[in-house]
């Protein structure tokens, strides 16, 4: 018998399969507590004392990794290191908003290999790819700490998901089946550096989820600089593959872009913006670079972020100002890396 690692992600009819349950019914009873958090076959109460026991005995616990360290900033932004069932670690944030609005905010891979170099992750280089468990079971350990339910997903944490399409796909339905988690898939968004074959790829899967596009500058020879995967997909393709995406999809698109001080927030700068997203559907979301000692960018000033704004006012360009959580604990946009993963590929 293959054991599995996690039942977290397991469908009822794998459950029944992998842990040779003697009554089909004991699936349902299991995904239900899943849908609870469930850490412990302990907690499953409905299940006979002695399943219980035969099925910790089996496979030890219904998880596979577990938090090992929890930072917490002044907003109730939640930084979570968890530790892997290999001894890797990943990071996963919850974002607390001025409503009170609870976010998660998971990763999709050990490390990244896009090599952003405005990107602590990107530091790292890629690890490995995480399962669709593991993704999912950051929720778990997320909605543990939280202080009231979580509503919102974004992968947006560690990795790029359209370079682990199929397990963040899983992860995506396991979360939004109403016999789990139940969250809404208008309540999700996946984000992307800018992969076209995986833009196109979600397109056909014509999922009501929200796609946010790292875009941070409209300028070929800049975004290179700034963004390795320009040189593979530049921003001509990456544009008619979002015109294509929305006519799949006819939902706005997010362009994040990430304010570099005295490097994209020129008048230039906010004129390709608006050459850019001619055409699109979208709104731009800007957000101030999140210092990180290792490299070598400026957090823009107030005045700055404000003078960028109205420049895109200007250009009739809708756009938000975000307000960054997490930074104080190392868990905002772009901040997000650990030193406990030695083995590094590209």
């Amino acid at each position: 018998m293959n054991l599995p690692l996690s039942l977290y992600g397991l469908t009822s009819e794998r459950l029944v399969e992998s842990l040779s349950l003697p009554e089909k019914r004991y699936s349902g009873q299991i995904l239900a507590w899943l849908g609870k958090g469930a850490t412990t076959f302990d907690e499953m109460t409905d299940l006979p004392l002695d399943e219980r026991k035969r099925l910790s005995d089996l496979v030890g616990s219904p998880i596979s990794s577990e938090t090992t360290v929890r930072e917490e900033d002044e907003s109730g932004t939640i930084k979570l290191g968890i530790t892997l069932h290999d001894g890797k670690m990943i990071e996963a944030v919850l974002l607390v908003d001025r409503k009170g609005r609870h976010t998660a905010c998971l990763s999709v891979q050990v490390g990244c290999a896009m090599g952003c170099t405005f990107c602590k992750t990107g530091t790292m280089g890629l690890v490995r790819n995480l399962a669709s468990e593991e993704i999912i079971e950051q929720y778990v350990h997320l909605s543990k700490a939280a202080s009231r339910p979580i509503t919102h997903i974004v992968f947006m944490g560690m990795g790029e998901p359209f370079h682990n399409f199929d397990p963040t796909i899983r992860a995506i339905h396991y979360l939004n089946q109403k016999e789990t988690f139940n969250i809404g898939l208008r309540r999700m968004t996946i984000s992307t550096s800018g992969v076209v074959p995986g833009i196109n790829k979600l397109a056909e899967l014509k999922l009501p989820i929200k796609l946010a596009v790292s875009l941070v500058s409209a300028d070929d020879s800049l975004r290179t600089r700034l963004m390795p995967v320009n040189k593979r997909w530049p921003l001509a393709e990456l544009k008619e593959a979002l015109l294509a995406y929305q006519e799949s999809v006819p939902k706005r698109l997010t362009l994040e872009y990430c304010m570099l001080s005295g490097v994209n927030t020129t008048g230039e700068s906010a004129r390709q913006v608006e050459l850019f997203t001619r055409g699109l559907d979208v709104i731009v979301n800007l957000i101030a670079w999140n210092p990180i000692d290792e490299l070598e960018f400026s957090t823009p000033s107030e005045e700055e972020q404000k003078a960028f704004s109205a420049l895109l006012n200007r250009y009739r360009v809708k756009h938000t100002l975000r307000i960054s959580r997490g930074r104080t604990i190392g868990g905002a946009c772009g901040q997000l890396a650990t030193s406990h993963n030695p083995e590094t590929k590209r």
